[in-house]
Parts: C-alpha cells; structure tokens; sequence
C-alpha cells in the first residue's frame, strides 16, 4: 500500500513480479476515512490472493522511531499523530508494516530497479525531496529511524522556511514547489514547474537561472552523500526528475564538480516509477517476516 497526499495506491508482490495495482482518490475526510478506503481496497486483494501473511504500507512524513504511528503527513488532512499500524491491522486483521514513502520507493528500486543488487542512495524530487539509504539489500534507518531526510538538510543558510518550518532546507530551495515559487517570482505571473523548465530548455534566461539553481543544489547534495556515505548508485526519481536528460545532465555536472577529488557518484534515473512505493512497501514487510 502506497498513501500519497493525492492517491493511495495498492497491489500484490509475488516474488518479483506486481500481480495487481490499483489507485483511489485520497479522501479528505481526515485519517479514519483515510484507512477506510486502504482497507476497502485491500479487501478483495486479501479474498483473491488468500497467502496473503502480511501488508506493507509507505506513507509521506516522519513516522514514530517504533514506525507503529504517522507523526504527521503534511499533505495528507488530518495526519497528526495517527495511529496507523494499529488502525489498519484492526481493520484488516493482518500484520502491518509501515515505512517512510521515500524509504520504500529506494529498497524497491534497489532491489528490482535501476540499483537493483547494489548499496545505494534514492532521491525523490516533486513536490517535496524525500530519500532513502539501502545498505546490503536493508533499509538503513539510523538510531531514530530518520536517516535518509536529505530534504531537511539545510542547503541555503537563512533561506526561504519549508513546511517543516525549517529555514533554507534542500526541499524548501529545489524542490518542485521551489522552482515554481521562484520562477513564479521572477517572472512576475504563475509558472509552473514543468512550465519553468520548457522555458529553461528554450532558452529563458530567467527561467534557466531558477532551474539551474535547483539541479545544482540537489547536485551538491549528492556530492555531499557520496563523500559521506560512498554509496555504489545514486537514483533519482519524482515528478521533477520526469523532465530527463536535461535534468540529469545538470545535476551530474554539478555533483562532479562538487566531488572531483574523491569519487564520480553514479546517477541513474529510477526504473520503477508511480509503482515503486507498492512495491517497496511489499518488500519492506517481506523483510520483517524475515528470520
């Protein structure tokens, strides 16, 4: 199960292969009517596939170090402290394994995708930045389980305040909402994201200067991660990234720049795409019935 602000999506994994994938309008109802609609999704799936042992859920923000509860789902209504574990096993009547969306999109694309076998760092660029570490086929949580929030790394001292209500973080400096905001600034009218970047590939000086500065940023970032943690495969994926060569091309350039000296990070475009989160979460509660 995959629980976006937007959407919630659903399928089964039977070895490596997504038997089923299916999506529903997220309610805005608040958080009852949230898990009501996973559970009536996941209903039919547990009566068809009846080896059904457990269910696997990614979801945006930080949850509880015991990743029993959703600490809070900015774009999500009514996800403030919700106790989502125990709300869906009483709903469905099975284990349930919860994880950052972000965390499970990156062992899914580390395990079936485009680092697929190899230790890696994944990067989510939309409208927010999410990240998550994959070491030995594990996901790397840290102490806190908050390992992996590249996107509330602070990148511009002093900058614009993300909605985290931290100052000058990656998220709130190049992130999908951060290009358009700024482009929208400086252009004097409302650009999008994709708009700012068809301007920037047809050659707008302004648009180019508002892009530019997200890619690099995100390109240091990247320097910065393989200079601390050596990963083999750094993948990116999100809406933003959707953009593609022009994208990539940018964001390498400025992450070899940052890191001559030490060691070329290996970017690659994620494989997976808008099924990476269903996927992810299958596999992250395959690991935890896993002697």
């Amino acid at each position: 199960m995959d629980v976006g602000g937007t959407k919630i999506a659903v399928g089964v994994l039977i070895g490596e292969e997504l038997r089923e994938f299916h999506t529903h309008p997220t309610p805005d109802t608040g958080w009852r009517g949230v898990l009501d609609a996973v559970a009536a999704l996941v209903r039919p799936l547990m009566e068809k596939y009846e080896g059904v042992r457990t269910v696997g859920l990614g979801i945006p923000g930080p949850i509880s170090q015991d990743r029993a509860r959703v600490l809070f789902a900015p774009n999500i209504y009514g996800f403030n402290d919700v106790p989502v574990v125990e709300g869906l096993q009483e709903r469905l009547g099975l284990t349930v394994s919860m994880e950052n969306d972000a965390k499970v999109a990156a062992l899914a694309e580390a395990t079936l995708g485009a680092a697929r076998g190899s230790s890696s760092v994944y990067i989510t660029v939309s409208t927010g930045i999410g990240s998550g570490i994959v070491l030995n086929g594990r996901l790397w949580r840290g102490f806190h389980g908050i390992a992996g929030e590249l996107g509330h790394v602070v990148s511009v001292p002093g900058g614009p305040v993300s909605g985290a209500g931290q100052s000058g973080t990656l998220e709130a400096v190049a992130s999908g909402t951060a290009i358009a905001r700024d482009a929208s600034f400086a252009l004097n009218r409302d650009v999008s994201t994709a708009e700012a970047f068809a301007l920037a590939q047809k050659g707008d000086r302004i648009a180019l200067r508002v892009v530019r500065g997200a890619m690099t940023r995100i390109g240091l970032a990247v320097a910065d991660l393989q200079k601390v943690l050596d990963p083999e495969v750094f993948v990116i994926g999100g809406g933003v990234a959707g953009v593609g060569e022009f994208f990539f091309d940018h964001v390498q350039a400025a992450a070899d720049e940052a890191a001559e000296g030490f060691a070329r990070p290996q970017i690659r475009p994620a494989l997976l795409g808008s099924q990476a989160g269903v996927i992810g979460a299958a596999l992250s509660a395959r690991i935890e019935l896993t002697p």
